[in-house]
């Protein structure tokens, strides 16, 4: 579970930059396209995101966070490059 954990904190994360440079990068330049990225990264974003805070809670117990650490580790989904800090920082290996 915490390789899951990982792997979909690393994609959360890269999926919220992806979301970041359509919206600052493509939109100003060719409306058409960011038009026809939006949904798919939106909604991959969206699945990532939702995967990453049931996740966080599913190995809250395993990883030995006290409350401060989860509350730390759900923050960081909200944040753009801190999924890839609570990934080294926070989850043990496996």
């Amino acid at each position: 579970m915490t390789k899951l954990f990982k792997f979909t904190a690393i994609a959360e994360g890269i999926s919220y930059l992806v979301l970041f440079f359509n919206m600052l990068v493509i939109k100003p330049t060719n409306l058409d396209l960011y038009k026809t990225l939006l949904f798919p990264i939106g909604m991959a974003h969206g699945v990532l995101f939702i995967g990453y805070v049931i996740l966080a809670f599913t190995i809250f117990k395993s990883q030995r966070w006290s409350l401060k650490e989860l509350a730390i580790v759900q923050l960081a989904s909200l944040f753009p490059f801190a999924t890839f800090y609570v990934e080294k920082k926070y989850v043990k290996n496996a």
